[in-house]
């Protein structure tokens, strides 16, 4: 995903939503339909990326550095690791072929893994360079990485690994998901951003949008009943596309430094995770109606996320960090590191 900001800046309290091309002022004594329940502070060192949520069995996959982590979504309990990854990004689940793979960014290989018992099955090449985000078509049975240096995209037979093709795409994509019809959308983070859509039968890009006032966009999600795409752009927005035509329905201001979207299907609330320490949350109503419902509170770095959709808990991450180190020529843009043993998942649940 995009590189981490460890800024801390304010979060958005009240904000206006460009929707249909109007503006409408947002409630600024609004309170978020969500708390923080929970905070799990794990032992380790390093970065992190993706969170993925496993529903049915109620587990929490985080890439941490060289491994996943794997913990219980309602406690915060340890479950187990999945070690020796280089540069580990994202992981896909595959429930129905009792598989899990994830995606390599320093070693450019998938990594396969039971998903039952965690063990590691197989690793395997990938063509591309730096494959970021990783994605399950369970229609097709594909297996796609997105990959951040080559600017391509590469595709796998889920069950053989049998590499399929490789998909050339404008510029470095970001996240990625899939509408369950055939179709893979996936972010290009450009300035102005764009929106492909990727057909997942013949393998080739079927659309490619340009989101006018997103630039940068990373975090992607789908509205499937609504037919609506959700990217968060590094200016602070957060773009509605519609995922048929690629025409614009709204822009929706958000917090700093975003990374992660996410849409609650039954509670109908679109959230953006953002680095400088927020929550944004957007109310989906009818047609292109966006309002933003309120802002929750998390920690500076928080800009990861996941959905739990059955209890409807969020999941964000991050971890306390050291003083920049002095600029010098060989880091001319030095960043502050985590510090050991301070990596915290925040839980945020619905208020009551």
């Amino acid at each position: 995903m995009s590189r981490l900001n460890h800024a801390i800046t304010c979060g958005l309290l009240g904000c206006a939503v460009l929707a249909g091309g109007s503006t409408e002022a947002a409630d600024k004594t609004a309170t978020a339909p969500y708390q923080i329940s929970s905070r799990w502070v794990l032992q380790g060192t390093g970065g992190w990326d993706y969170l993925t949520m496993d529903t049915p069995l109620h587990r929490l996959f985080i890439t941490h550095g060289d491994r996943v982590i794997v913990l219980d979504s309602r406690s915060g309990a340890t479950l187990g690791q999945i070690a020796n990854l280089a540069g580990v990004h994202g992981v896909a689940l595959a429930p129905e072929l009792h598989r899990g793979y994830t995606s390599n960014g320093r070693a450019n290989t998938v990594t396969e893994f039971d998903y039952d018992t965690l063990l590691v099955l197989r690793e395997v090449k990938v063509a591309g360079n730096n494959p970021d985000a990783i994605l399950y078509d369970a229609p097709t049975k594909r297996l796609f990485t997105f990959n951040g240096r080559s600017k391509d995209a590469s595709v796998f037979d889920a069950v053989s690994l049998k590499p399929l093709a490789t998909i050339p795409l404008p510029d470095k994509p970001e996240f990625a998901v899939a509408d369950g019809k055939g179709n893979v959308f996936v972010n290009i983070e450009s300035a102005p951003g764009r929106l492909l859509s990727i057909d997942t039968n013949k393998l080739t890009v079927s659309a490619n949008w340009e989101l006018k006032g997103c630039d940068e966009p990373t975090g992607l999600a789908i509205n499937t009943a609504q037919n609506h795409l959700y990217s968060v752009c590094n200016d602070k927005v957060m773009a509605v596309t519609d995922a048929v035509s690629g025409k614009a329905v709204a822009r929706v201001p958000i917090g700093k430094g975003t990374d992660a979207v996410a849409y609650d299907a039954d509670l109908r609330l679109v959230v953006a995770s953002n680095g400088d320490g927020s929550i944004s949350v957007i109310r989906a109503g009818a047609g292109s109606s966006y309002t933003v419902a309120g802002t929750v509170a998390t920690q500076a770095g928080a800009r990861t996320m996941t959905l739990d959709p059955t209890t409807h808990q969020l999941f964000t991450a991050t971890s306390s960090f050291g003083p920049v180190p002095p600029v010098t020529a060989a880091q001319p843009h030095p960043r502050a590191q985590p510090l050991p043993d301070t990596f915290t998942v925040i839980v945020a649940a619905p208020r009551q």
